[in-house]
């Protein structure tokens, strides 16, 4: 009997003792457990944000004389903030379409992708690693290197030559992102200003033309900014998965941007990645009377209410009058709270329920301050995003494909697709 007493009495201690590591292995219930599981979990995944604007000692000429740049992504701060690998986007702006403004575009263009190599060939050589097929990412990661991806936001400066697809690819384009604020030559934009809705009602024929060139290249395609009517041609015409670079869900922020719940699952349908973006506007809306204070604010600044225009005349501002912009909208801000790190997660747990957590990824759109999450206000912040999914319970596993997993599989894919279609190319093949 005393035997069969002690037997069952180490089975206890042995069961007790699996289910302690597993409870602290999902966070516990303290704090300081929390924190602890995160930092590991963190130190152990590989990190990557699908989007962000190069910083401005990328940037060519046209930017070179802005010495009042906040650098919200540097090296220095991915070290701090664990971030491991990032997708540089490459950003024209939408102009006018005459072949004289194609050819400038695609200059400007070829310039920032050129700027890119640059800058980490002198600056960042034993650091930073670009990386041109999926497979290398992890292979460089294990190596100890941070890691470059080069994309490219807006498909304007390929103009209406088709082999220009093949030209960025060459420069190291790995995703397009077909259309931004306005719509261009591809497709029909989000958004058009003061111009009509629709241009082509979707993508078109010659989008038609770029996205099949681009699954046969291998270039994921982008879906971020497009129209609901661009997004789901995409959808239909892509014999790859696609991403949504840096969009969130519209059912919770309703903006042009954002994606409606029929276009997420549209997205899990293809096999494709939404990357929910951690700026303000796009993760919470604001309530009218905050709207109503910063448009006051940036009028009576000389500030343009629309945001692009802002942008680009807040960048380029002195210093006394960003600092000024900046304290009066933090009063505002405080007043009326910004998006936190916890409305982030919010937007990210909603995807994750509507379409699985196999299509949901992270950007972050770093380019300048007044958009940032609380929390998450540079990349030196980037711990926090894996600490509140640890306190929401995801494991490791789960938060693993959040960060880098999801995309990686889908930039897998789309060279497999890449790969079959150059096979069904080749001439006499069996």
């Amino acid at each position: 009997m005393f035997k069969k007493l002690l037997y069952l009495g180490c089975l206890l201690i042995l069961l007790f003792s699996a289910l302690y590591p597993l409870q602290d292995k999902l966070g516990g219930n303290t704090e300081e457990g929390q924190l602890a599981v995160a930092k590991g979990v963190h130190k152990r995944v590989l990190t990557l944000d699908a989007h962000v604007d190069i910083e401005v000692s990328f940037i060519t000429p046209e930017l070179y004389q802005n010495k009042h740049h906040e650098k919200l992504f540097s090296y220095p701060d991915m070290e701090k903030g664990g971030m491991d690998a990032v997708f540089f986007a490459v950003y024209t702006a939408q102009g006018p379409r005459s072949q004289d403004d194609f050819e400038r575009a695609y200059k400007q263009a070829v310039e920032k992708y050129q700027a890119i190599h640059s800058a980490i060939k002198e600056k960042y050589s034993t650091k930073i690693t670009i990386a041109y097929h999926s497979a290398e990412v992890h292979k460089l990661y294990n190596e100890g290197n941070k890691i470059a991806i080069i994309g490219m936001e807006n498909g304007y400066p390929l103009g209406k030559d088709l082999a220009n697809v093949k030209r960025f690819y060459d420069l190291g384009c790995r995703y397009i992102t077909l259309c931004h604020n306005g719509h261009n030559q591809l497709c029909d934009s989000h958004q058009n200003g003061d111009g009509p809705p629709s241009e082509h009602n979707g993508v078109s024929v010659f989008g038609e033309k770029v996205i099949a060139e681009m699954n046969r290249l291998g270039i994921i395609v982008d879906i971020s900014h497009l129209s609901k009517k661009s997004m789901l041609d995409v959808v239909k015409l892509s014999k790859a998965p696609i991403i949504a670079s840096h969009s969130c869900c519209r059912t919770l922020c309703d903006v042009s941007r954002n994606l409606y719940d029929d276009q997420l699952l549209a997205l899990k349908e293809n096999g494709g990645v939404i990357h929910l973006v951690a700026i303000n506007d796009y993760v919470k809306p604001d309530p009218p009377v905050k709207r109503r204070s910063l448009e006051h604010l940036r009028k009576e600044l000389g500030f343009p209410q629309e945001e692009m225009k802002f942008l680009q005349i807040y960048v380029n501002s002195s210093d006394a009058k960003k600092k000024s912009y900046q304290e009066r909208a933090a009063k505002i801000n405080q007043q009326y709270p910004a998006a936190n790190v916890k409305d982030f997660v919010d937007q990210i747990e909603y995807a994750i329920k509507l379409i699985g957590i196999d299509h949901v990824g992270i950007s972050s759109d770093f380019y300048e301050s007044p958009y940032c999450i609380e929390g998450w206000k540079d990349v030196g912040e980037t711990f926090n995003i894996t600490l509140e999914l640890i306190r929401r319970g995801y494991s490791e596993a789960d938060i693993e494909k959040i960060w880098s997993g999801n995309l990686l599989r889908v930039w897998r894919e789309v060279e497999k697709t890449a790969a079959s279609l150059k096979m069904i190319n080749l001439p006499n093949s069996r």
